[in-house]
């Protein structure tokens, strides 16, 4: 009965006000009382792996790179630059995106209304032109170099070169430079209608603010009225449970040997979090900071703090990677298969698996208490049609026994691969003069 009552305070706690408009949009709304900022989140379902779909009975094959090229030019209209908007309301705007989705999202103290209406009226009504494309291409070329540098996502993107054959998830999010050469005006307004209709969109605000005041700036941009729902098909290539390749290895300015371990598990069903909230459980009692493995890989200086695993799913994906540095890469590989294979004999630990829903628990409800992270994970569940109280619900039902069956079906060393970043040496070292410093 205690636990019982604990789920339903957690439950009630995260509670949010939620509204489908006439035109499709989901809109989230969490008032915050006693909070001085509000924090608002414009989403929708359209990420780096969208690259093939049907709209309008036609086909639509995009290079790598259209949807993170796309989110820069959002910020472009015919009155000039949003951001220079969104200066003038005092508000702090920002977007991103991902493998499965694009975010906008700002947060304000003040002039909350000028603010959405900013975002409501950039996001709705797009503008492009060859001239304008043309000049993004080159500051996302630089961008492109900047992801070429950074070992953490290299070790990503190699790992899914390795784990994938076909699936756009290999293909790095912001594209290459050839690849957004590529891309027209055209393209930029065929993902606008297929992917930037309301109904696959969501808009979620946290903080001193309202439903009224959110469906209000709604009504202002025409969300309150019906619209023609787009029938988007994304395109698939099949993807076979084999391995592209086992193992991969690249130099790189690092002080210190970088590499990824990445078993390939069966894609999941677009609305099945509990299979990934299963995954990230078993992985905290596998890997995280209270497993007996972490505590010998740290102890006896064989990894990083920062050594750790993680769960990748998108659509016809999914994976689980684990990724740190360390001197003895191959040390910490059979440490870690040895822990699998220990675990999945003998079970997972039961006080340790209690402790990491506890904490799974905390992270959840702590994420309530700030605006910006209460927004992002209302929007964050609403793309995949939950709610924050239904995460919860569903973490509190899982069992340790169901953390024992699952790891009988993942972590199959006949799908894993390894990546390995070596020093290449430079790492460190000085420019030769002034110019190469100012490149």
């Amino acid at each position: 009965m205690p636990e019982q009552n604990t789920n339903r305070a957690l439950t009630e706690a995260a509670a949010d006000e939620w509204k489908v408009l006439p035109s499709g949009l989901t809109v989230l709304v969490r008032p915050m009382p006693g909070y001085s900022g509000t924090h608002v989140i414009y989403a929708t379902r359209f990420g780096s792996i969208d690259r093939d779909f049907r709209v309008d009975g036609r086909e639509v094959h995009l290079p790598a790179g259209v949807a993170h090229f796309l989110e820069h030019k959002m910020f472009e209209d015919e009155d000039g630059d949003a951001f220079a908007k969104f200066a003038k309301t005092g508000a702090n705007a920002n977007a991103f995106t991902s493998f499965d989705r694009t975010c906008y999202l700002f947060t304000a103290t003040e002039q909350l209304d000028e603010s959405l209406d900013v975002l409501l009226g950039m996001v709705g009504r797009p503008y492009f032109t060859e001239q304008t494309i043309a000049k993004e291409q080159g500051i996302i070329g630089q961008e492109i170099k900047m992801y070429d540098d950074s070992a953490d996502w290299r070790l990503i993107t190699g790992l899914c070169e390795c784990l994938y054959h076909s699936h756009p998830i290999r293909s790095d999010i912001a594209g290459t430079v050839e690849s957004i050469a590529e891309i027209t005006p055209e393209m930029l307004y065929d993902c606008c209608k297929a992917f930037y209709a309301p109904n696959n969109m969501v808009l979620a605000a946290a903080g001193s603010t309202s439903m009224e005041q959110i469906l209000a700036a709604c009504a202002r941009h025409g969300l309150m009225e019906a619209r023609p729902v787009e029938r988007v098909q994304r395109l698939w290539t099949e993807e076979p449970m084999t391995l592209a390749a086992t193992e991969k290895t690249i130099t790189m300015p690092v002080s210190k040997p970088c590499f990824g371990i990445g078993f390939k598990e069966q894609p999941l069903q677009h609305d099945d979090l509990r299979s990934e909230i299963l995954y990230d459980l078993i992985l905290c009692c596998i890997s995280g900071g209270m497993s007996r493995l972490y505590r010998k890989l740290y102890d006896e200086g064989l990894t990083n703090p920062g050594f750790g695993g993680e769960v990748l799913r998108v659509d016809g994906c999914c994976c689980i990677l684990f990724t740190g540095e360390s001197d003895v890469p191959d040390t910490v590989k059979q440490l870690l298969l040895e822990e699998i294979r220990r675990i999945r004999a003998e079970g997972v630990d039961r006080e340790i698996f209690t402790l990491c829903k506890n904490e799974k628990y905390g992270q959840l409800i702590e994420n309530l208490e700030n605006v910006e992270d209460s927004a992002s994970q209302m929007a964050d569940f609403a793309l995949s049609g939950q709610t924050v109280a239904q995460q919860i619900a569903t973490l509190a039902a899982l069992t340790a026994e169901d953390a024992d069956a699952a790891l009988q079906k993942i972590l199959s060393e006949e799908r894993m691969a390894v990546m390995y970043i070596q020093p290449d040496g430079t790492a460190g070292e000085e420019p030769d003069d002034e110019e190469e410093m100012e490149e």
